[in-house]
């Protein structure tokens, strides 16, 4: 376990100030909201990449498109 009494029965036994440093304290949540921040970086990364890419890709099929017309 996390070292934390997490029990309903220790929990009504805390004053308000001593429940508040316990919850302070306890950081079982933090990997998870780093994860999710590093995968909202990974796709805003990923689609300025793309925009990026499919605007010149665009380009490159078009020039493609009129070099295989103009060579039929």
């Amino acid at each position: 376990m996390d070292g934390f009494e997490h029990s309903p029965e220790h929990m009504v036994a805390q004053d308000g100030v001593t429940c508040g440093r316990n919850w302070m304290a306890d950081e079982s949540g933090v990997t998870a909201i780093e994860y999710g921040l590093l995968a909202a970086l990974i796709v805003v990364v990923a689609i300025a990449a793309f925009s990026t890419t499919g605007d010149n890709l665009s380009a490159v099929y078009a020039k493609w498109s009129v070099a295989v017309i103009a060579a039929l």
